[in-house]
């Protein structure tokens, strides 16, 4: 999470692609950490709310197999420059950010907790796996850039646990906990459609599930001052161009010069495109390259 960009390996690639099923995976509530605090209950419009946590009234979105591999291929192009996102379960660097190893499907990261999280995870569940001799040295960089007690041994694991099926389903499944469905859950009671629900779910793994003013439940109270959202009267239109306005303005603060491409001409490009049902074909860039889905 938080990634802050990619250095691009060939010049400005387009990329076809077909679209793939993804079953969705058991889900639970966003876990409680140092970085990812669950929003709180009273930030839940008032009012109107389906059992299943939707607003009434609200559009569909994500939910659909066919979308959510969208979402997963758009996050894909930002994070790991491949809208393949299924070739990413191996992939590791630091990027220099500050944040340590950056690796996997969603860009988990050894010094945001989320990436021990999903050890920590994965090892209850099948404790001789190749990444569990790790986790001491996990534990003491979260939080840092450091790699102390992690080179040269902890890339080559974590690209040989990636071969293993149930770690990519643990990464699948972290994923999903974390940043799919939390990010879906608060779109669909805003009343947003499948654009917003992917605007809040790339902002979720970018910043982080924080409620701090730069994470993403503090972004979303900071938009939602400027611009009403739609489950209490608002224009969905108006509310996503407030929180891509906020989201922009918090990056270049935190990294003055950042490339906000993921946003400028990608999410952007779909709101004033109208494409609120973020329907395909779909053109973008990020970070200098074009991809297209059809």
């Amino acid at each position: 999470m938080k990634r802050a960009g990619v250095l691009l390996l060939v010049a400005a690639p387009v990329v076809v692609t077909g679209a793939y099923l993804l079953m969705p995976a058991d889900t639970a509530d966003a876990p409680s950490s140092p970085s990812a605090v669950t929003a709180p209950a009273a930030s839940r419009e008032a009012g109107g709310d389906r059992a299943d946590g939707r607003a009434e009234g609200a559009p569909a979105g994500l939910a659909s197999p066919e979308k959510k591999e969208l979402a997963q291929q758009l996050v894909s192009s930002a994070e790991n420059s491949t809208v393949e996102w299924r070739t990413s379960y191996g992939a590791i660097e630091d990027d220099g950010h500050g944040d340590g190893y950056t690796a996997g499907i969603i860009g988990f990261c050894t010094g945001t907790h989320d990436l021990l999280a999903l050890v920590e995870r994965y090892t209850r569940a099948r404790p001789d796996n190749g990444l569990a001799r790790y986790l001491p040295a996990l534990r003491a960089v979260d939080g840092t850039g450091s790699h102390e007690g992690l080179d040269p041994g902890f890339p080559d694991a974590w690209r040989a646990e990636a071969e293993v099926p149930a770690f990519r389903k643990a990464q699948e499944e972290e994923r999903d906990r974390v940043y799919f469905d939390p990010a879906v859950r608060r779109a669909e009671r805003d009343g947003l459609g499948a654009l917003g629900q992917f605007v809040y779910y790339d902002a979720m793994v970018f910043h982080g599930p924080d409620t701090g003013p730069d994470g993403f439940y503090g972004l979303r109270e900071r938009a939602a001052e400027r611009a009403a959202t739609p489950a209490v009267g608002g224009s969905e239109t108006d509310f996503l161009n407030a929180f891509l306005d906020v989201r922009r303005a918090a990056m270049l603060a935190r990294r003055p010069g950042i490339d906000t491409s993921r946003i400028d001409t990608a999410q952007r490009r779909f709101l004033e495109a109208g494409n609120l049902a973020l329907r395909t074909p779909l053109t973008w860039q990020t970070y200098g390259d074009t991809y297209r889905v059809p």
